[in-house]
């Protein structure tokens, strides 16, 4: 991949694209100042004002952002946590409209795999500048995800991970909920990639990733990349309390293979367990079940990126991007 950008560069003759923001008002301290910041920084890019859209418990993001598209949106601001910026992915993917994210909530995996600031500052800019990228996205069922689903472990952390403490001390709350699966026993599963022969395995955790970082920035996976056509399904098998500090610090060091864990990559993936286990998408739960059947779809987003996107993570210099935006929203102010 070398990292170049996918889209012609922007040129004074063309138009300032019609927006949409679509956020989750749980996530965001004041919503009405937030607003104001937005509408006023894009007003100063020369933007029209966006159309605003609130995610619901009911409908997380999905059903605002397809309606946006309907209204004639031309890029779309995932403004919340992963669930928000899933549900925005499953209904852009396949379309021309490009995503921008707002991270709010306290996973931001997407912006932590691509080197997306987390500021919004940035996140403006960046969409103001008109850096695209094109992304492979995977799809479960009838939704799709930019990071990785997993079934067993990952999924159960993700469950006993309390929403309050999340938004106490962050990430870390992620471990707490991990510590008390670690003895948990292991799935006996089926797994079948692409026309291959199925395999059987005795695991804790499948993750089936398009890219591969996890929470506190550990890269679990070094070759996942989210434009390369390929999913990456890590199966991990410890079975002792020792067997999971020697993967994590396998992970932490990333240095040669991570014991415990084999690495596949795939078209389409099918995952059958004994019996109905957790399942997540891109940090989210979803219902639990014995079967977890991914396959990618690739190049089928399209993501605002900074600019020039040179790095190996399809972003590059987003501090500088931060800066410029800073600017743009103290203009708005102004006015």
């Amino acid at each position: 991949m070398d990292g170049g950008e996918q889209q012609p560069p922007v040129t004074a003759d063309d138009h300032a694209p019609r927006s949409a923001v679509v956020v989750n008002p749980v996530k965001v301290t004041d919503l009405d100042e937030f607003r104001e910041t937005v509408d006023g920084a894009l007003a100063a890019a020369g933007w029209p004002a966006p159309a605003w859209y609130e995610t619901t418990v009911e409908d997380p993001g999905r059903g605002q952002t397809e309606r946006a598209v309907e209204a004639g949106a031309e890029l779309v601001f995932a403004c919340g946590g992963d669930g928000t910026v899933m549900a925005c992915v499953t209904a852009l993917a396949g379309t021309d409209v490009a995503l921008a994210v707002l991270p709010q909530g306290t996973g931001n995996l997407l912006a932590a795999n691509l080197g997306l600031s987390t500021e919004l500052a940035a996140g403006l800019e960046v969409a103001v500048e008109r850096g695209r990228r094109r992304l492979d996205v995977g799809v479960v069922d009838d939704q799709c995800f930019a990071v990785m689903a997993g079934m067993g472990f990952d999924a159960q952390m993700l469950a006993d991970t309390s929403e309050t403490t999340k938004a106490r001390i962050g990430w870390p709350a992620y471990v707490l909920g991990a510590a008390k699966h670690l003895r948990d026993r292991p799935m006996r599963l089926t797994i079948r990639i692409d026309d291959r022969p199925p395999m059987r395995r005795r695991a804790r955790s499948v993750l089936v990733a398009n890219v591969g970082r996890l929470q506190g920035g550990v890269r679990l996976l070094t070759d996942a990349e989210p434009d390369d056509g390929w999913l990456d399904v890590a199966v991990l098998t410890p079975r002792t309390l020792r067997h999971w500090l020697a993967m994590g610090w396998a992970l932490v060091r990333r240095r040669g293979s991570v014991p415990r864990m084999e690495v596949h990559r795939a078209r389409t993936v099918e995952i059958t367990s004994n019996r109905a286990q957790p399942r997540q998408l891109d940090g989210d739960l979803i219902e639990p079940g014995r079967v977890l059947h991914a396959r990618i779809r690739p190049a089928s987003l399209w993501l605002c990126v900074p600019r020039p996107a040179r790095d190996p993570d399809l972003a590059y210099d987003a501090d500088a991007a931060a800066e410029r935006g800073e600017k743009l929203v103290e203009e708005a102010r102004r006015e």
